[in-house]
């Protein structure tokens, strides 16, 4: 794995990640507590059924919820408290409040709220959010029974709460992400060299496989199997029955990858052109669908600004790029803990129009996205058919402005 650079030891990974989390529950929650006007915010969930910002909320050497796990958080004047009613506590990051040889549980956390008296306790249910979404159905019922009146009446959702916590990114960690992008990158430049690719026998899963072990080689945690495909004179990007996977002079090759590190995802999509004898360079018309790209990025770029929602971001990028003659596709999402993460969604493959919930979420500062996107052209060598160049890179929206992680594509990767 020379071609990497060095990939930071477990225990070295661990440090970093406790850190920021120290930082994040000092700043992050009380700015949020008092953004979403909620007075408490409970997070309940069972071992191996865990809510999905459980594990961001937790040390890094916790890696499920332990039995039932409660975390409480109150505001109390300018201050939150950080409690855990849990058998097994979190020193240093949460006050354990729970004698189990002297009550219950759930009577624990029913004292707890009686004493603090608060008017809008979020829990984590909701129609619109997936992340805010985590309290089974079961664990909602013993909560409010175990409030009882009036407080069980105050439940209200954290929603929004989930997804700014999810969402928002520390100075240190938008200082760090560049490393992480750079580092798949290196991966794709590598997966797009002769080192891995032998055209003529190389498939496109034999790609594939050496992306996926070189991951896990490296100590990187792939969050979904990467995909190469292949375009061609003859193979268009819908031959999805029987495509040709044996990599071939004179294919368009696209791949999709992405990785966990340092707690944070990478999400990515690039292209390579496979050289034929006598040539030293990608068709011109393959050239000009690039640039096609590039430019429905830049506009994108332009668009994303904070205060304005995933469908405003989409209307005007799709109005924009039509205007100019490219025929393009929006799917940009939010990009963080998870890889599909928290916040709003800008188009998806499949629905080029207004997303209700997720698309009304507006862009917050200091958040990262997968500018994911497509344009479609036709290119003259190929006798006309058309090529689709599908581009994904990871972008930050910081101090007013959109700004990429680590650059982006603007020349293929050449092979042979």
């Amino acid at each position: 794995m020379g071609f990497i650079k060095e990939i930071l030891p477990l225990r070295e990974q661990a440090s970093i990640r406790d850190r920021w989390l120290k930082t994040r529950l000092e700043t992050i929650i009380p700015e949020l507590l008092q953004r979403e006007d909620i007075d408490m915010w409970i997070v309940i969930c069972r071992e191996y059924n865990e809510d999905p910002v459980l594990l961001s909320l937790l040390p890094a050497t916790s890696m499920s919820a332990r039995r039932r796990t409660i975390l409480l958080f109150a505001r109390a004047d300018d201050a939150v408290e950080r409690l855990t009613l849990s058998r097994y506590g979190y020193e240093g990051f949460y006050e354990s409040v729970w004698e189990p040889d002297e009550e219950g549980q759930l009577e624990c956390l029913a004292r707890i709220v009686r004493e603090r008296d608060p008017k809008r306790i979020g829990i984590n249910a909701s129609g619109t959010f997936a992340f805010g979404d985590g309290i089974s159905h079961t664990e909602f019922q013993l909560v409010s029974d175990a409030l009882g009146e009036p407080y069980s009446t105050r439940l209200i959702t954290a929603e929004n709460l989930c997804v700014g916590w999810l969402e928002r990114r520390l100075p240190e960690e938008i200082i760090a992400y560049p490393r992480l992008v750079e580092t798949g990158h290196q991966i794709i430049a590598r997966a797009f060299s002769t080192d891995v690719i032998h055209p003529g026998l190389t498939c496109t899963d034999d790609v594939v496989w050496w992306m996926r072990q070189t991951m896990q080689e490296a100590g990187l945690s792939a969050w979904f199997q990467p995909s190469i495909d292949i375009q061609a004179p003859g193979q268009t990007y819908e031959d999805t029955e029987n495509p040709r996977k044996t990599i071939m002079p004179g294919d368009l090759l696209h791949c999709d990858m992405g990785f966990h590190y340092l707690g944070l995802a990478t999400d990515q999509q690039q292209h390579a052109y496979v050289l034929r004898q006598g040539e030293s360079a990608a068709p011109p018309g393959l050239e000009a669908a690039l640039q096609d790209g590039n430019r429905l990025q830049d506009i994108h770029m332009e668009e994303m600004q904070v205060g304005r929602s995933g469908n405003e971001v989409l209307r005007a990028v799709l109005e924009r790029a039509k205007n100019e003659g490219i025929r393009p596709q929006v799917y940009t999402h939010p990009l963080g803990v998870h890889g599909h993460a928290a916040g709003p969604l800008v188009g998806l493959w499949d629905r080029q129009e207004d997303l209700p919930g997720v698309g009304d979420y507006p862009l917050y500062a200091d958040t990262v996205y997968s500018i994911e996107l497509n344009i479609t052209r036709s290119v003259p060598e190929w006798e006309g058919q058309d090529a689709r160049i599908m581009l994904e890179e990871d972008a930050v929206l910081t101090d007013g402005k959109m700004r990429w992680l680590d650059g982006r594509q603007e020349s293929f990767y050449l092979i042979g």
